[in-house]
C-alpha cells in the first residue's frame, strides 16, 4: 500500500450540457483550472458511452469486457483526476441504467451527455501524485511523491 496525506483545496460545481463529451469537458476543466489532483462525483444522463465492465479473465494484463449504449441512460459516478505525462487523466467509474438494465464499469472513450450532467470536483492539495503506465499490469496506477514542504 502507498498513500499520501493532503487536504481539499478548491471546489468546483460544474454543469456539462446536452451533446457535450463528458470526459473531454472534464479534461478541459482540469487544463483551464490547472487541476493536478482531484476527486469528483457526478450525476445525470448520457446518450452514448462505453464502459469496461470487468476483465474477461482474472489475469493481468486484463482483456476488457465492453458494454456500450447509444440510447439515454441515467448515470451516477465517482472518479479522479491525476496527471499522466503532464496531462490530466480522468478515471471514472459509473453505474449506467435504463429501465431494469443497469451496468457498472469504467467509462472510457467518447461519452455524449443527454440533457445535463452535474459534477462536483474537489481538488486535492498537499501532496504530489501522478499516473504512470504499467504495461505489465495493463493499467496506470497512481504514484505518490510526498511533498515534504507542505506538512
Amino acid at each position: 500500500m502507498e498513500y499520501a496525506k493532503g487536504r481539499i483545496g478548491r471546489v468546483f460545481t460544474v454543469r456539462i450540457d446536452h451533446g457535450d463529451d463528458l470526459i473531454l469537458e472534464l479534461i478541459k476543466l482540469a487544463e483551464l483550472e490547472r487541476i493536478e489532483s482531484a476527486v469528483f462525483m457526478l450525476l445525470g444522463a448520457l446518450k452514448e458511452a462505453k464502459l469496461v465492465t470487468g476483465p474477461k479473465e482474472s489475469i493481468t494484463p486484463p482483456e476488457p469486457v465492453w458494454f456500450g449504449f447509444n440510447d439515454a441512460h441515467e448515470i451516477l459516478g465517482i472518479g479522479d483526476i491525476f496527471l499522466m505525462d503532464g496531462k490530466p487523466k480522468i478515471h471514472l467509474h459509473a453505474g449506467a441504467g435504463r429501465g431494469d438494465n443497469v451496468k457498472l464499469g469504467c467509462l472510457r472513450g467518447e461519452s455524449e451527455v443527454f440533457m445535463v450532467i452535474e459534477v462536483f470536483v474537489f481538488e486535492l492539495e498537499g501532496f504530489s501524485a501522478r499516473r504512470i503506465a504499467d504495461k505489465e499490469q495493463g493499467f496506470s496506477p497512481v504514484d505518490f511523491e510526498q511533498a515534504s514542504n507542505l506538512e
